[in-house]
């Protein structure tokens, strides 16, 4: 399942579910962008914990009802869970950038342990909802990361070289910077966004 590399991709909400899905992402972003404002680096050491959330959940949970229902899964688990993966390795890269203090590491357990209850709960009862919200959710990230691109190639952040971790796991090549780096995760969460938008239309 592949995602397009439009970055405006908006789905508009036509359900309820839809539209509350939406309404919390965006409480979320005010959140973000309230503690953090323009430190993306920190932003992204938090979000992406969360990020690497919901694709364990629901993998787990697919695999879970395949087991009781002794049904196939349409391929579903290995997406999610290679999502969940891909979203780690935005977190162990974006460690080595941001180098979050004990505040952030705090907020990083708090987050983890309060969403994935959350989330947890959510694709239990609905997991169209589910998949909507991670949708909406990641067409957010695709604006922060667009931002803070920005903020690299206008030279108000610096453009340092890449960690060696995202080198090799993007293959981002050996003169690779952070606008490289951040190139290639913002990519990654176009992918996640329409794949998200996808299942939450199947179901």
């Amino acid at each position: 399942m592949r995602g397009s590399s439009d970055l405006k991709v908006h789905v508009k909400p036509k359900t309820f579910g839809d539209h509350v899905a939406l309404r919390l992402v965006k409480f979320l972003r005010f959140l973000a962008d309230t503690f953090f404002k323009k430190r993306y680096g920190h932003r992204a050491v938090v979000l992406e914990t969360v990020a690497a959330i919901p694709g364990m959940v629901g993998g787990m949970l697919i695999h879970l009802k395949c087991l009781r229902t002794i049904k196939e899964d349409g391929g579903r688990i290995k997406i999610l869970l290679d999502e969940a993966e891909n979203e780690r390795m935005h977190l162990m890269t974006f460690i080595h950038i941001a180098q979050p203090n004990w505040v952030e590491r705090f907020l990083v357990i708090l987050a983890q342990a309060i969403f994935f209850f959350f989330y947890l709960i959510l694709y239990i009862f609905s997991p169209r909802v589910a998949h909507r919200f991670v949708g909406y959710l990641e067409e957010e990230a695709v604006i922060s990361y667009t931002q803070y691109l920005e903020e690299v190639e206008s030279g108000k952040i610096s453009n340092d070289p890449a960690p060696e971790i995202a080198k090799k796991y993007w293959h981002l090549g050996d003169k690779a910077r952070l606008s490289d780096l951040i190139k290639a995760v913002r990519a990654d969460e176009c992918k996640h966004r329409d794949v998200n938008h996808t299942l939450s239309k199947r179901l």
